[in-house]
């Protein structure tokens, strides 16, 4: 049993990657496009709001590919940290009671990528084996 899982640890990390990116990218698509629910307020590409929903898009799509995936996995990470703190935590202590579950969540999900890397459905496992065959 312990073969087994050790065999599918790098892909159930892709697995988890890409459905946390796809979880993610959907906040941005609602900041941008109202999709997949509508916004509650018109999208402003020089907000904070409207940087948050391209980075949301973009970085949720690098993540979803496994591109990049440790240095924008960083930058997600701080940007949920960011959000947060600025957004959640003054409403209180306690993620439950302020509505910062998912923010806190993507954060530190978002941190373990930074250390984990993409898996090995990612397209950095793909250049990485294609340079290390080149060799």
């Amino acid at each position: 049993m312990d073969n087994f899982l050790t065999a599918w640890r790098p892909r159930v990390l892709s697995l988890v990657r890409i459905i946390s990116a796809f979880l993610f990218m959907a906040h941005g698509t609602q900041k941008m496009f109202g999709f997949p629910a509508e916004q509650r307020y018109p999208f402003e590409l020089f907000s904070l709001s409207g940087a948050a929903g391209v980075l949301e898009v973009v970085g949720g799509f690098l993540l979803l590919i496994g591109l990049f995936t440790r240095p924008v996995a960083f930058i997600l990470s701080g940007q949920m940290a960011v959000a947060y703190f600025l957004v959640h935590a003054p409403q209180g202590f306690w993620p439950l009671n302020n509505g910062g579950e998912l923010a806190a969540m993507f954060s530190f999900v978002f941190l373990y990528f930074v250390f984990a890397g993409g898996g090995s459905w990612s397209v950095d496992c793909l250049c990485k084996n294609r340079r290390h065959q080149s060799l």
